[in-house]
């Protein structure tokens, strides 16, 4: 049995107490407005009505395993279990309701029960915000031993350092020819502490949680057979690279064929029931912001026009949306007039890399402009794309005909979907990003798109807004 460390048992206690504090807020919130007036057979039970539907509220959080400690603090997956396990509250409250009939339950059933997963959920992220903070400093993190060849052990360095969230600190490393008989003593600062014979033993050391294996011709399948049943009374968890990657979630499933476990990947679905809610979603909340955001567009666009009253307070510009199809893009004119001819002579300064490009300090920019994109409130009028239909709310960055020209394989993917006003690459550094750190994003979006993983971006939003990191 793995033996936890000392902050995750402390986290996940604060999960389970803000989720309960959140039912807990709601139910007495119910009762407090006196909803459930009688009950025909049982009389007047308001309070107990409200009870009941906070009880089953928490069993339904528990049988889909929204505690679960291999979720918690990261991905998608635990907001969707949250979503489940209040799902089915509700709809256990409304048929144990419809066969009493009694009325009292409705209004836990459509209101106060998604309340408290609300409720919920708000708590989850503010919990993992700070999760997050820690790891970043260095805290809160699991130490993990890398098995593989010198350049995966490598790739997995760089995208563990890269991604603080997840919370690994790759510790020590194991390839096939350890460090003896000229094999790397170092792989980028992580000292090479064995060979792949080793990995059990060290293992059973007790000073990694977590044996992540990568990509390695020298670990055959019966090797890695035996390297699982050598972890079984280790206190270390095993991680395999399929070698698929950004491929995760819901796509990946297991297909037994007489005792061999092998990974079925389906098709990324842009149909159903699930891509109709994302197109409703981005329909209505472009409508309601477009509303809320009425009174500081027009202040955007007065500021705009007598910074530089020589042109126009809106830029637009072709873009490809799914499909290939070109739409017209609408922004908030941020650059002079002239910014387009003046492309060629600032072609020396170009740092960004593929076919973006990109300037840092931007005489083109205009000082109104450089306050519009530090805050990527020059994208604002994008919502009109959205309430249009030509893009999302959560997408791909929209890219231009020139560099949908320059795309490989990888990059077209990307237009399998509506492109986004934010998405992984609004949220993980905007301009700092490499091209290949762009496009990895994207296809990591499109391969594994779901409303909580929308949903996690939008939240995400805000907060890199305000940082305004990669903004210029």
């Amino acid at each position: 049995m793995l033996r936890r460390e000392r902050w995750e048992v402390r986290y996940r206690a604060l999960v389970i107490g803000s989720d309960v504090s959140s039912v807990a807020a709601a139910v007495i919130a119910g009762n407090l407005l006196g909803f459930g007036t009688t009950i025909p057979w049982l009389g007047h039970v308001a309070p107990g009505v409200g009870i009941l539907a906070g009880l089953l509220a928490v069993l339904g959080l528990v049988l889909c395993r929204a505690w679960d400690g291999q979720v918690l603090g990261q991905g998608a997956e635990e907001f969707s279990r949250v979503i489940r396990g209040v799902t089915t509250s509700a709809v256990a409250l409304g048929l144990l309701g419809l066969a009493g009939e009694a009325l009292a339950a409705r209004p836990w059933v459509f209101g106060f029960i998604p309340v408290a997963g609300l409720l919920a959920i708000g708590g989850r992220l503010a919990l993992r915000r700070r999760l997050h903070r820690l790891r970043a400093d260095g805290r809160c993190a699991l130490q993990a031993l890398a098995v593989g060849t010198t350049e995966s052990v490598t790739d997995l360095i760089v995208r563990t350092r890269r991604d603080h969230r997840r919370g690994w600190h790759i510790a020590g490393a194991c390839t096939p020819s350890g460090n003896a008989d000229g094999g790397c003593s170092e792989v980028l600062d992580v000292p090479v502490i064995g060979d792949l014979e080793s990995v059990p033993a060290i293992a059973r050391s007790g000073c990694f949680r977590i044996v992540a294996v990568c990509p390695t011709p020298a670990l055959t399948p019966q090797r890695l057979h035996h390297l699982a049943w050598g972890l079984e009374d280790a206190a270390a968890e095993l991680v395999v690279d399929p070698g698929l990657m950004e491929f995760a979630g819901p796509r990946l499933h297991i297909e037994p064929v007489d005792g061999l476990p092998l990974l079925r990947l389906t098709r990324p679905s842009f149909t159903g029931v699930s891509w109709l809610a994302k197109h409703m979603v981005d329909r209505l909340g472009a409508l309601l912001l477009l509303l809320l955001l009425l009174i500081p567009l027009a202040f955007i666009a007065v500021a705009i026009k007598i910074d530089d009253p020589r042109g126009p307070v809106l830029f637009r510009q072709t873009r490809v949306g799914r499909h290939g199809r070109t739409f017209v893009m609408i922004k908030f004119r941020s650059m002079a007039v002239d910014a387009e001819s003046r492309l060629r002579e600032l072609a020396p300064a170009d740092v960004g890399a593929g076919p973006l490009f990109k300037v840092r300090h931007d005489p083109r920019v205009t000082r109104v402009g450089a306050v519009l994109r530090r805050y990527s409130l020059d994208e604002l009028p994008q919502l009109l794309n959205v309430l249009a239909g030509r893009m999302s709310l959560v997408g791909p960055r929209p890219p231009l005909p020139g560099e949908v020209v320059k795309f490989g394989q990888d990059a077209r993917r990307r237009l399998l979907v509506r492109p986004g006003l934010t998405g992984l690459w609004q949220i993980s550094g905007r301009s700092d990003l490499s091209w290949e750190q762009a496009v990895r994003l994207d296809l990591r979006y499109v391969e594994n798109w779901s409303l909580a993983l929308d949903a996690q971006i939008l939240s995400k939003t805000l907060g890199a807004v305000v940082r305004s990191r990669g903004a210029y």
